[in-house]
């Protein structure tokens, strides 16, 4: 099992920000930076969408079992001392899309954010993908000790 990508880096994005790349060898996640131009308000209680200025192409092992995708998830320390998260999070970026990649940011907060060019404002995860068989039934056969119970049901904290 493996996965290489490669990445397009567009006009607007800056290559003395850095290339892709993971920070530690053990981590899960590489930094995505917001490709804009000049400083950038993310309003309070709002979402903006933030070019990253890369596209990418995911390319597997013709014998895996699985497809992939691009996890687009928030950066813990924005979101405990800021607020500011993935509004969709974790965003899927498919496997065959070749468009940029953009981010979705979300301020929970009651001010104002600034993002400045080069900021990192999300961390990328490629994950595996595991397609199921659809099969029609006209009932749902087997009974679990959960049942129908829905958000909730498995009782309290």
């Amino acid at each position: 099992m493996g996965i290489r990508t490669r990445v397009e880096y567009l006009p607007h994005y800056q290559k003395k920000w850095g290339l892709l790349s993971y920070k530690n060898a053990d981590d899960s996640g590489f930094d995505l930076r917001a490709a804009v131009s000049e400083t950038t308000v993310l309003k309070a209680h709002a979402v903006l969408l933030v070019p990253c200025g890369i596209k990418i192409e995911m390319i597997a092992d013709p014998t895996d079992i699985f497809s992939y995708e691009l996890q687009i998830r928030a950066r813990s320390g924005l979101a405990a001392k800021f607020g500011i998260g993935v509004a969709n999070g974790p965003g899927t970026v498919d496997y065959g899309y070749r468009g940029e990649i953009k981010v979705p940011l979300i301020n929970f907060s009651d001010t104002d954010f600034m993002i400045e060019p080069g900021d990192r404002i999300a961390q990328g995860v490629i994950c595996p993908v595991i397609h199921t068989i659809f099969e029609e039934t006209d009932k749902v056969l087997e009974n679990t000790t959960r049942g129908a119970g829905g958000f909730g049901s498995t009782g309290q904290k």
